[in-house]
């Protein structure tokens, strides 16, 4: 098993309680009348007020853009001591990891050090079978693979928690993947998992004969200066200030209620899930992202093209692409990334304009239950407008 370093790109944090839900009112420059849009700052206040409750204990929130800024937290920093959420903190960003890998494999096919239509097993022969072998590096990025899910031990929350501090690592997930049969013949379908994004950091890693995590720190992390993000390789603690986040759950005593979930492993994930960020650091990156600056020319559009399937569960058409999702809210299309881990949720999100951006962080009790989570959902909704 190989052994993965915690790579943290750190910096002091600074730290500023506020009782929530606190409020920076709108402060950037206003659109002619004919292109602004409805400020969101009452919706958005009201979509975190309250906190905690049952289905969150705190709440992050970043509006950026053309269109206007506006900045608010609401909730506790833990619920012992019932401290006011520190706006500052950092969280796990789960799935948003997504959008770095896709963003580093996207600059190493503009480098031509990774071929986009050439097969995942031409550059891991030893690891990728024969029965895998139609599978191109853009099918890993937009989710039409066809490679299922690996095995990992435990199905229920209260069996995962058991198992929280398990190292897994990236060769035994793809090992345990595609052992398996393949759900759908590659680019015939589309179905969002994480082991895609898993032989994509072990792609990475091929090309540059580096590790994954410096690749994402050296490309992204350093030219951005995002100090307070970074992945934490076997590390199961959230490094630096952070909100806690809580899990309902079957406790020791036999009832059901809040386990604090702050301390968890995220080897899982990997490249597909593992980043501790900021909302503030996370606002910079989509502002980046969107302007081009992080993938460039023809390389970004991959990252707002959809593959021309359906999806393998709903039938629906895709709405995955290279490390971004879409869906049209208010009217038009919003793209971005949510993700969740055990205890929190968050999201990046903006207009293809960039006129509006938005990133949040909500201490969710069921970070990983069906549907959305309701503030989570609220705050979108008031960012953007309804689907």
């Amino acid at each position: 098993m190989k052994t993965r370093t915690s790579l943290l790109t750190a910096a002091v944090l600074v730290v500023g309680l506020a009782a929530g839900p606190s409020v920076l009112p709108a402060a950037a420059s206003t659109p002619s009348a004919s292109t602004a849009a409805p400020s969101p700052g009452p919706a958005l206040e009201a979509a975190i007020a309250g906190l905690p409750r049952a289905d969150a204990t705190a709440a992050l929130v970043r509006v950026g853009g053309k269109e206007g800024t506006w900045r608010g937290s609401s909730g506790v920093h833990d619920l012992k001591t019932g401290r006011p959420a520190d706006p500052a903190a950092r969280f796990r960003a789960g799935s948003v990891t997504k959008v770095f890998t896709a963003a580093v494999a996207l600059q190493l096919a503009e480098e031509g050090r990774l071929d986009l239509d050439r097969s995942a097993r031409s550059y891991l022969p030893e690891l990728i079978p024969a029965s895998y072998g139609g599978v191109t590096v853009r099918q890993l990025l937009n989710h039409t693979h066809g490679i299922p899910a690996p095995d990992f031990p435990g199905t229920t929350v209260e069996e995962r928690y058991a198992n929280r501090f398990q190292v897994h690592d990236p060769e035994d997930m793809v090992r345990s993947a595609t052992s398996k049969k393949r759900e759908f013949a590659p680019g015939e379908r589309q179905h969002y998992l994480n082991i895609g994004y898993t032989v994509t950091g072990l792609l990475i890693e091929r090309v540059t004969h580096d590790s994954y995590e410096r690749q994402v720190a050296r490309r992204v992390l350093g030219p951005l200066g995002l100090r307070n993000t970074y992945l934490p390789g076997s590390a199961p603690r959230i490094a630096g200030p952070h909100n806690h986040g809580y899990q309902t759950m079957r406790l020791d005593d036999g009832t059901t209620g809040l386990r604090d979930v702050s301390v968890w492993g995220a080897t899982d994930g990997w490249a597909a899930g593992d980043i501790i960020s900021t909302t503030a650091d996370l606002e910079r990156f989509t502002g980046a992202l969107f302007r081009g600056r992080v993938v460039r020319g023809p390389l970004l559009e991959e990252m707002f093209t959809l593959p021309e399937v359906t999806d393998f569960g709903t039938g629906e058409p895709a709405a995955y692409s290279a490390g971004l999702s879409v869906k049209v809210l208010g009217g038009r299309e919003v793209w971005g990334k949510t993700g969740g881990r055990w205890g929190y949720n968050a999201a990046i999100a903006s207009t293809r304009d960039g006129s509006r951006t938005l990133v949040y962080s909500v201490n969710s009790t069921d970070a990983k239950g069906q549907g959305m989570n309701r503030t989570a959902e609220n705050i979108m909704v008031a960012a953007y407008g309804r689907p």
